[in-house]
């Protein structure tokens, strides 16, 4: 009989790369099911930044630590394969935190169902966390106006490369900053990014000022680093920055200092943190933003996939080294 294979958070990281000593791997027995339930084959989890908190002891948050001895915290898509549920059939294609695990017994709650035809890729890449964090944090922190000019840092991760193409759709001129040539060529000759910067090269200010020759109204920051501090001097005045992510301190003990605050007076700057759950509950008005410009081609994206839910453990590294291509995400 089938099982399901698990893994479980076992301690907690203190910095540097992402160790298999911190995870216990299991098999268990399939789940039985009771009515009102349904058991869900998972075929694709994601795996997101946000992990790096989740897994942390902070208990100051926006969502709980895992504890320790639990499941690992992910969203993912699967098939249901068994149901006692009245609403949920047999072949079903559903989306929910399902965790580092093959199989799921659920009730329902916080369970989508998805269009059958979407690939995983796509339901994981665009129409799930990603695109939700892109539509909540372009539209309703940024609040775009057309003619400004958009940065956007970690512009060729998940979220990164939906927000710039969302800025392109609205008539923003958009410049990306990534982490290598290939990943800045992608967002120019692929995604439409009027500009794109390797933020590892030298004269980073001097480049950035060569592609934003007007300033910076709009500022998507995914990452911190080496970025934040050059765009953070080019602002304009009254300009707005969407603090989504800090990826690039996620594995420090002490984070970096960030920027001096008198450009806050002296440009008058808004800066908003935001996270998605604070939001879940506007899912479906902001995927009924998203998805006409993914009807219209307007969005593109690319996933990287990894085999097997042992990888998802290794391949939390790829965020910290900016290895991953595209969507991050793991094919159960």
């Amino acid at each position: 009989m089938e099982t399901n294979q698990t893994i479980r958070l076992i301690a907690r990281p203190s910095g540097g790369p992402i160790t298999e000593d911190l995870f216990q791997i299991e098999e268990q027995p399939r789940p039985v099911i009771e009515d009102g339930q349904f058991l869900v084959r998972q075929t694709s989890l994601s795996l997101d930044p946000a992990m790096f908190g989740w897994m942390s002891p902070d208990t100051d948050s926006y969502i709980p630590p895992v504890q320790l001895g639990d499941i690992m915290r992910s969203n993912g898509v699967g098939e249901v394969i068994e149901s006692r549920h009245p609403d949920f059939s047999v072949g079903d294609k559903v989306q929910g935190m399902f965790g580092w695990q093959t199989l799921i017994a659920t009730d329902g709650q916080g369970i989508t169902k998805l269009d059958p035809s979407l690939s995983d890729e796509m339901a994981l890449s665009v129409f799930s966390l990603p695109g939700l964090t892109a539509t909540q944090g372009f539209y309703h922190v940024l609040k775009p106006e057309a003619g400004q000019t958009l940065v956007v840092s970690g512009a060729a991760g998940s979220v990164g490369s939906i927000v710039g193409q969302l800025g392109k759709a609205e008539g923003l001129h958009v410049v990306g900053a990534a982490g290598s040539d290939e990943k800045c060529d992608w967002l120019v000759n692929e995604l439409g990014f009027d500009g794109a910067i390797n933020y590892k090269e030298e004269q980073l200010e001097e480049n950035l000022a060569a592609l934003t020759p007007n300033g910076i109204d709009l500022y998507f920051e995914n990452t911190g680093g080496a970025i934040q501090t050059p765009v953070f001097n080019r602002m304009n005045a009254h300009g707005r920055i969407a603090v989504c992510g800090l990826i690039a301190d996620y594995s420090l003990e002490t984070p970096r200092p960030g920027p001096s605050w008198l450009n806050v007076i002296k440009k008058r700057l808004t800066i908003q943190g935001f996270t998605m759950p604070d939001h879940l509950h506007n899912a479906p008005a902001l995927l009924a933003q998203l998805a006409p410009h993914v009807k219209a081609g307007k969005i593109q994206y690319r996933a990287h996939v990894l085999e097997g839910l042992p990888s998802a453990i290794s391949g939390l590294n790829l965020f910290m080294t900016g290895s991953n291509k595209g969507k991050l995400m793991v094919r159960l």
